[in-house]
């Protein structure tokens, strides 16, 4: 469930500042490399490591035409994602600018190794188209879920309903970003999704983040997450793994949350 990384490489921007650039010799291809600490992983509002930190990298290309592909990874929690550690996402898309208004679209699939809800034998695996449009310090995206399931949601999943699934669920994504002074920039975002067949699941965010970048590629971030969703879908969420009490853990993963990064682009 990314999309909303603490850190992620900026390749809308990465891609469109590359197709807007004009020299006597073509621009060559670029690799980029990122690695980031987390004192939390959340996504669209939800705590993705259970309250801990977070070790997370991927590695970006973008050529001066506009394509960009990528790859990132982070370390998530079992209590969130039955039998995973790992998120594991692959992107690919293109990216371009007239004037002051960016435009993109990118194909994401998420993966998360060895994770599955055991008792209905669903796997969290997915993907999404997503479109962008921008204007200066604002930008819209819509994520729309292609593969049959948003995230393990269906019927046997979930317990609702018969042979439904979640094809077609979609995610809106709107962020403000504004420079603040010597290379601080303040980061406002909204976000609402819509699940298909299962409304009872839809949920909304916000994220408020303060960072400031400085020299070699070094950034540091704080922000403030929030989300929202029906208490009695949310509020005790499990994936059945024990706390040190032996019982099975048991927290609402969308509540209110402050976390800290540290990350380096390379």
């Amino acid at each position: 469930m990314s999309r909303i990384r603490f850190f992620c490489p900026a390749l809308l921007v990465a891609a469109a500042g590359a197709h807007a650039q004009t020299t006597d010799a073509p621009a060559a291809p670029a690799f980029t490399a990122n690695v980031a600490l987390t004192s939390q992983y959340v996504s669209r509002g939800f705590r993705q490591t259970w309250g801990k930190p977070a070790i997370q990298g991927g590695v970006d290309w973008t050529h001066p035409d506009g394509w960009s592909a990528g790859t990132w990874m982070s370390s998530v929690s079992d209590r969130f994602i039955e039998g995973g550690t790992v998120e594991w996402d692959l992107y690919a898309g293109f990216a371009g600018t007239v004037g002051d208004v960016g435009y993109g679209a990118q194909v994401y699939y998420y993966r998360y190794p060895g994770a599955k809800l055991q008792y209905s034998q669903t796997n969290y695996d997915y993907g999404e188209i997503v479109a962008t449009l921008g204007y200066k310090w604002f930008s819209a995206k819509y994520w729309l879920t292609y593969t049959p399931d948003y995230f393990g949601y269906n019927s046997s999943s979930l317990g609702i309903g018969q042979d439904l699934h979640s094809r077609g669920s979609g995610y809106l994504d709107l962020n403000g970003t504004f420079d603040v002074a010597g290379g601080t920039t303040l980061l406002v975002h909204y976000g609402q999704e819509r699940v298909r067949n299962f409304a009872a699941y839809s949920f909304r965010d916000a994220r408020i983040a303060l960072s400031k970048l400085f020299a070699g590629g070094w950034a540091v971030t704080g922000a403030l997450t929030r989300g929202w969703g029906r208490t009695d879908v949310y509020d005790r969420y499990t994936t059945g793994a024990l706390d040190s009490g032996g019982r099975p853990a048991i927290s609402n993963p969308l509540r209110p949350t402050f976390l800290v990064s540290l990350a380096r682009t390379f």
